[in-house]
């Protein structure tokens, strides 16, 4: 891979930013270097921490960043990101970041905002009829607050034009990491997912609760644990009887319990999980359809081929050749898979 010129990031802060708004995407461009195979590879990007003055800024968590410029005489930008923060909520503040955005916008490739930094940039009206995400917990604001976007409270992230948006702080590292295989290749994304010892790329179109999230949110009791053990032992015997063995129930009165609390039986529930996985190695592992179906229990291929035909109206192999991470950006990936 030939030496890239680094491509310059510009990240904004101010008073009561969240700092890992801040922090988790700028460490992940900082991880990106080519070519890989060096072991002082070129770094892939340059990071400027912006602030709406000179002055220092102090996030929410007391911590205290010294800003290398202003964002009013900061040098050409490739990329700007505006991270959220309970300030950025505030329609006076928001207003200062949007003009500043505005002036920046012509000459900027694109524009992200992490979290409730979307606050400031949908001030700009630059998002006005588009697809957009925030966190979970202000969508239904965001929503009644600037009625022309199109908000979607279920991505991790999502890309509309030049014009990025994500869930919450950890989404902007997910975000970051799609931007990086945008611009350099799933390859050095991946390297640095490592890196970071990041679990697993995620993809824009997941949702921001994953299952075993969902499950132990509303857990209790006996139940709390049960969730992250299935998701650590998909290979496993997943029946109603060795789950309610560990939930120290009997099988009858788990399964009643189980359906009472959660909407769904516990053989649906480990299917679900399953076929999640199944989906995460499709679009970011080479493993062969066999080798999958055997590590997340469904046995034989077979089985899973007439199960996930049955979900998702495809057959496995077909849904790799449209859906694999490394054929698509956020875009292919993230937007179609919101719709599955």
């Amino acid at each position: 891979m030939a030496r890239p010129n680094p491509k310059r990031i510009g990240i904004l802060g101010y008073d009561d930013v969240a700092a890992l708004d801040i922090v988790g995407p700028a460490e992940a461009f900082a991880s990106a270097g080519c070519p890989l195979d060096e072991i002082a590879p070129t770094p892939c990007y340059e990071i400027i921490v912006m602030g709406l003055t000179h002055r220092p800024f102090t996030a929410e968590s007391g911590i205290v960043f010294q800003p290398r410029c202003s964002i009013a005489d900061a040098p050409a930008l490739d990329t700007l990101i505006i991270p959220g923060g309970r300030a950025m909520r505030e329609p006076k503040v928001g207003a200062a970041v949007a003009a500043r955005i505005l002036r920046r916008a012509p000459r900027t490739r694109r524009i992200a905002s992490v979290c409730t930094g979307i606050y400031g940039l949908a001030a700009t009206g630059l998002l006005d009829g588009r697809r957009v995400t925030t966190h979970w917990r202000f969508a239904q604001d965001l929503a009644a607050r600037f009625p022309l976007l199109k908000v979607d409270p279920d991505p991790l992230f999502l890309k509309d034009g030049a014009f990025y948006t994500s869930a919450g702080s950890t989404a902007g590292i997910d975000l970051a990491l799609a931007l990086i295989e945008e611009d350099y290749g799933r390859r050095v994304a991946l390297a640095v997912a490592r890196e970071m010892v990041v679990y697993l790329k995620r993809l824009g179109g997941q949702q921001q609760f994953s299952e075993p999230l969902q499950f132990q949110t509303q857990a209790a009791d006996r139940f709390t644990d049960i969730a992250a053990w299935i998701a650590s032992n998909l290979d496993a015997d997943l029946s109603v009887e060795t789950l309610a063995s560990k939930a120290a129930l009997c099988p009858r009165h788990f399964r009643r319990r189980f359906k009472s609390t959660f909407g769904r039986n516990p053989a649906t529930y480990v299917e679900g999980l399953r076929l999640g996985e199944v989906r995460n190695r499709l679009m970011t592992t080479g493993q062969t359809v066999e080798a999958i179906a055997a590590s997340v229990g469904f046995g034989d291929a077979d089985s899973l081929r007439r199960i996930f035909r049955r979900r998702y109206g495809i057959p496995p192999g077909d849904y790799r050749e449209r859906f694999n991470s490394s054929r698509g950006g956020p875009t292919d990936s993230g937007s179609v898979l919101a719709r599955l």
